[in-house]
């Protein structure tokens, strides 16, 4: 099996600390820990010393707004190169200018806001096709926040209220960009209190591996298995593998589930997971320069 080359960065969304890029929401004069943390390992995974970023802001209803604020945030660690993939349709992922700079970009940024526009409009498309081969073969990064984050693996969950979320079918799932395997994401993890949503997802299927991602908080993911959490919040591994008693297929829809033996691992900065042998590896030992 040959890993991919390139890395993928998922973030859970940066409510908290002024800026909702996910959601558009322009709060210039706050710019804090998203832009400063998050961002900052973003480029520092992009080879170069001029790197040149494109914002994809599909699942967004304001584009626009979002793509300046991502562009003043790039700014701030300074980082000038960075253009704006305004893709709204299936036909706007054919256009020959957008393929061109997705061919010469050196990352990969997709905004949040409504993740199931991501794969409705770039599933099946030369665009993605691209996308994925750059990632599998060359030192090529991916970021997304949000609905970006959610949309990378190949099971995506596009709808569910948290407080019904242990009602069967009350949790919707649907394919993704398939970016990630065996895996299924969720953002905004702890504020919107998600985890029954993410438990239900991967007792539906066991095989998968669920990643929740707090809010200022996020995943790098390199050679597509091993896994380092980032930012100030909780990353939350919940492994279905060894489920005994499982319900779900058995009951009526809107009936609550029951699941047995679901393992939950809970990850915090530099922490790292490997998705293949199912395992916690412990901290990355960071040495920190001295003032």
């Amino acid at each position: 099996m040959e890993y991919p080359v390139g890395h993928l960065i998922a973030v859970g969304g940066a409510e908290d600390k002024g800026t909702d890029l996910e959601q558009g929401i322009v709060q210039r004069n706050r710019l804090n820990f998203f832009e400063l943390g998050i961002l900052r390992s973003i480029l520092s995974l992009v080879p170069g010393t001029d790197p040149k970023v494109e914002v994809i802001t599909t699942a967004s209803q304001i584009p626009d707004e979002v793509a300046e604020n991502y562009k003043d945030a790039f700014k701030k660690l300074g980082c000038n190169n960075v253009g704006h993939l305004r893709i709204r349709n299936r036909e706007d992922t054919n256009l020959p200018e957008y393929m061109d700079r997705l061919k010469n970009c050196d990352c990969i940024m997709f905004s949040g806001g409504n993740q199931l526009r991501l794969s409705s409009i770039f599933g099946g498309t030369r665009f993605l096709d691209v996308l994925r081969k750059r990632y599998q073969n060359e030192n090529f990064s991916i970021g997304g926040t949000s609905a970006g984050a959610m949309a990378m693996s190949s099971t995506m969950i596009y709808e569910g209220r948290a407080d019904l979320a242990h009602l069967k079918g009350e949790v919707k799932i649907t394919t993704g960009l398939g970016l990630m395997q065996n895996v299924i994401i969720d953002t905004h993890f702890d504020k919107r209190g998600r985890f029954n949503r993410l438990a239900q997802a991967v007792a539906a299927q066991p095989g998968a591996i669920g990643i929740g991602l707090g809010e200022d908080t996020g995943i790098v993911v390199s050679e597509g298995y091993s896994i380092k959490a980032i930012g100030s919040g909780s990353v939350i591994i919940i492994d279905g593998q060894n489920i005994e008693f499982n319900n779900i297929a058995d009951i009526k829809f809107g009936a609550p589930i029951s699941v047995e033996n679901i393992i939950v691992h809970i990850m915090s900065k530099n922490d790292v997971y490997n998705l293949e042998t199912r395992k916690y590896e412990g901290s990355e030992v960071i040495v920190e320069d001295e003032d």
